[in-house]
């Protein structure tokens, strides 16, 4: 038997997705598209399927092309029926430094406009 010093994990019966955040936009809501592959019946081609899911992210710690696991939860709006679980993986953020590319380069040709 084991002993009853050990902790266990809480295992939890609701359903799970793992998807890519696609937008940020709204305040505490993430949109995450979920793509899974299946069979085409008629054709027995795989084929790839999407749909959006719009999550409840309270902190607002994912960002656009984080990968997440979302949960599922009590109905919070009209469209939200998942919360954000983990961030799995975060997106690559890039980012140029150059002089030329700072807010206040002007980079605009002058043009000298002749009066007649």
């Amino acid at each position: 038997m084991a002993a009853p010093t050990e902790k266990r994990e809480k295992v939890s019966h609701k359903n799970e997705k793992i998807g890519e955040v696609i937008s940020t936009k709204m305040a505490k809501t993430i949109v995450v598209e979920v793509t899974r592959r299946v069979t085409h019946p008629v054709y027995k081609r795989i084929v790839n399927k999407r749909k959006k899911f719009y999550a409840h992210d309270e902190q607002q710690t994912a960002q656009v092309g984080d990968v997440v696991r979302i949960v599922e939860c009590r109905p919070r709006s009209h469209l939200k029926r998942w919360e954000l679980g983990t961030v799995v993986r975060r997106a690559v953020q890039v980012g140029v430094d150059h002089p030329a590319l700072a807010a206040e380069a002007d980079t605009r040709v002058r043009k000298t406009v002749k009066k007649k």
